[in-house]
């Protein structure tokens, strides 16, 4: 008579094989995620800080639906990081006050195309947003208009969208990491007829969003 072959032996190998694998998925996910908690430790990466030290409005007039703006601001960003260079490749502000939207412009062509922040430094960037525009305010914009003029101070709203680059360690990572960075500013206001500022600006610390 025939010996019959025991039928679970197939599966049973099957079974090995995939709990072997299994068993070394598991190992390398760990390894990997220890790898990274490792590299963050050492790293210890943290975000930009930015900042405006100084502001000032010199002339704010609306008349037929015209803005002639003329505003100066002083912005600060600093590098945190110990082992990490940041590249600046753009950066874009979008001006409003009321919530009107009235002037936007590449933050990063006032003293800069792009530039290089090393760790632990600190850099200023000037601007100057001036000129023309034509926006539409409602009645009682108007009348915040006159009376701002009169307390000698304007609330403006500054939105940066910049995109940005990191070096760790000697390598440059290609892929940009956007963002924005959101200002309220006090902004004191004298005219270009020589009339002195009634109020002076406190610096402004800026929240910074990836």
């Amino acid at each position: 008579m025939a010996e019959v072959q025991p039928r679970n032996r197939g599966r049973s190998c099957c079974c090995c094989l995939f709990g072997v694998i299994w068993k070394v998925v598991v190992a390398l996910i760990v390894l990997i995620v220890l790898a990274i908690l490792i590299i963050f430790f050492i790293v210890q990466p943290r975000s930009f800080k930015f900042s405006v030290k100084e502001a000032k409005l010199t002339e704010f007039n609306y008349t037929n639906n015209t803005l002639r703006y003329n505003l100066m601001l002083n912005f600060t960003t600093h590098n945190p990081n110990k082992k990490i260079t940041i590249y600046y490749d753009k950066m874009v502000g979008h001006v409003s006050y009321e919530g009107t939207r009235f002037t936007s412009m590449n933050v990063m062509t006032m003293g800069f195309n792009s530039f290089r922040q090393d760790t632990k430094k600190t850099n200023r960037i000037n601007g100057v947003f001036s000129g023309q525009r034509v926006v539409v305010f409602d009645h009682d914009q108007i009348s915040d208009i006159e009376r701002d003029k009169k307390d000698g101070v304007f609330y403006i709203d500054v939105k940066l969208y910049f995109s940005v680059r990191f070096k760790v360690w000697g390598f440059v990572d290609e892929d940009d990491f956007k963002g924005n960075i959101k200002c309220g500013l006090d902004v004191p206001f004298g005219s270009n007829n020589g009339t002195k500022f009634m109020n002076a600006f406190e610096p402004t610390k800026c929240h910074v969003n990836f």
